[in-house]
């Protein structure tokens, strides 16, 4: 069943805990959108949050124009299942390298060396915190 809401739901939030990639799309471009796969993590306040360099194409996008879009979907193999966040995007400076950790900790075993060195060099880079905030909220559940 399809339903539309302005908020996430218990429901939306326990799918949304799994190590799913999202399929992040924002808006500011002359061209139609061109989604790219992230690691995000749904929040107890019902934002969506992502991690990013601070001179990524995104970035500058989302400064022109605060719209954004996460489409989530279930893997092959389990009943077709998906939700899709519509909202305004903030940036903000603090927390992303923790958001960072993680995040890599939820997709990746951080017991791989190659995962971990890895890891170290992201954390050691400057990232910003991609927040977005639920206007729309659809999805397909059974």
């Amino acid at each position: 069943m399809s339903t539309t809401t302005d908020l996430l739901t218990a429901e939306d939030l326990e799918f949304l805990r799994r190590p799913l990639h999202g399929f992040l799309s924002v808006a500011g471009g002359a061209e139609p959108t061109q989604p790219r796969p992230v690691w995000f993590e749904a929040t107890d306040e019902g934002t969506l949050q992502l991690f990013t360099e601070p001179d990524a194409l995104k970035v500058r996008r989302l400064r022109r124009d605060p719209r954004a879009s996460i489409v989530v979907a279930a893997p092959v193999g389990e009943r077709e299942r998906w939700v899709s966040v519509v909202g305004r995007a903030t940036l903000e400076a603090d927390g992303a390298r923790e958001l960072a950790a993680r995040l890599a900790a939820r997709y990746w075993d951080l017991e791989d060396p190659a995962r971990a060195e890895e890891l170290a060099g992201m954390l050691a880079d400057d990232h910003l915190r991609v927040v977005i905030h639920p206007q729309t909220v659809r999805r397909l559940t059974h």
